[in-house]
C-alpha cells in the first residue's frame, strides 16, 4: 500500500463504506470488504501522524519547544472558552435562533 495516495485510499475506503451500508453482499464478501476497509483506515491513520509531526515541527520556536496555536480559517472568529470550561458552542447560550 506504499504507492497509494492519502486522497485514493480515503476516496476508496469512503466506496467500501457505501458498499458495506448498501448491503447485499454475502458474508464472505462484507468480511472481505471490511478487512479492507481496516488496513484502508490504518494506512490513513499512519499518513495523518505523518502529517501532524511535519507540522509540528514546522511550529517549533526557536527555542525547540512547540508553539501551540489554534488552528482557524481565513475569517474565523476565535472560540474562548467560558470560566465553567464550555465553549459557546456546547453550552445554551449561544443565541442561535434554533
Amino acid at each position: 500500500m506504499s504507492e497509494l495516495s492519502f486522497e485514493k485510499a480515503l476516496e476508496e475506503l469512503e466506496q467500501i463504506v457505501e458498499k458495506l451500508e448498501k448491503g447485499g453482499l454475502s458474508l464472505n464478501e462484507s468480511l472481505s470488504l471490511f478487512e479492507k476497509g481496516v488496513k484502508l483506515a490504518r494506512f490513513l491513520r499512519k499518513e495523518l501522524e505523518k502529517a501532524e509531526k511535519r507540522v509540528e515541527i514546522l511550529l517549533k520556536d526557536e527555542k525547540g519547544e512547540l508553539k501551540k496555536e489554534p488552528f482557524r480559517l481565513e475569517g474565523e472568529e476565535e472560540v474562548v472558552p467560558k470560566e465553567d470550561g464550555e465553549t459557546p458552542e456546547s453550552g445554551e447560550d449561544n443565541n442561535l435562533p434554533f
